[in-house]
């Protein structure tokens, strides 16, 4: 998924809103804890514990930046928010955290679909895939119980 994101914005010139660079972020992330998780061996139990709550937490973090980001993709024009100062202005001048909240209220760059396949804008496919990565990773990552 990264790759082709980076791909959309150095070859087809598609600049990514906040939103999306936090869904980067948080793929990223979900690629770390599988790669942690790949390297678990598989009698450790507690590893194991540990690895599937990554992959749930990062699964979950990316699907919840996604389901923000459809959200403001499906309002109408008259509702979207403002759009704001860019990212890199705003990780310069204000507190982290406040760049966190401004960023997950979105704005309307946020709103803008540039991309789409089979009706499905970019964090529709993000959305699916975190879903389905974050399943499967916690179904093959849970320590099974002993008999």
């Amino acid at each position: 998924m990264l790759c082709y994101a980076l791909f959309l914005q150095y070859h087809r010139g598609l600049t990514p809103c906040p939103l999306c660079i936090f869904q980067r972020i948080a793929v990223f992330a979900l690629a770390v804890a599988f790669g942690f998780a790949a390297l678990v061996p598989g009698g450790a139990r507690t590893l194991r514990f540990v690895a599937s709550g990554l992959i749930f937490l990062t699964a979950a973090a990316s699907a919840g930046v996604s389901a923000r980001h459809l959200y403001i993709q499906s309002l109408p024009p008259g509702e979207v928010p403002v759009c704001g100062a860019g990212l890199d202005y705003m990780w310069e001048v204000f507190p982290a955290m406040q760049v966190l909240r401004k960023v997950l209220t979105g704005s309307g760059e946020c709103a803008k679909i540039d991309w789409t396949l089979f009706g499905l804008s970019m964090p529709g496919w993000v959305l699916i895939c975190v879903v389905l990565l974050g399943a499967f990773g916690l179904l093959l990552n849970w320590p099974a119980r002993r008999r």
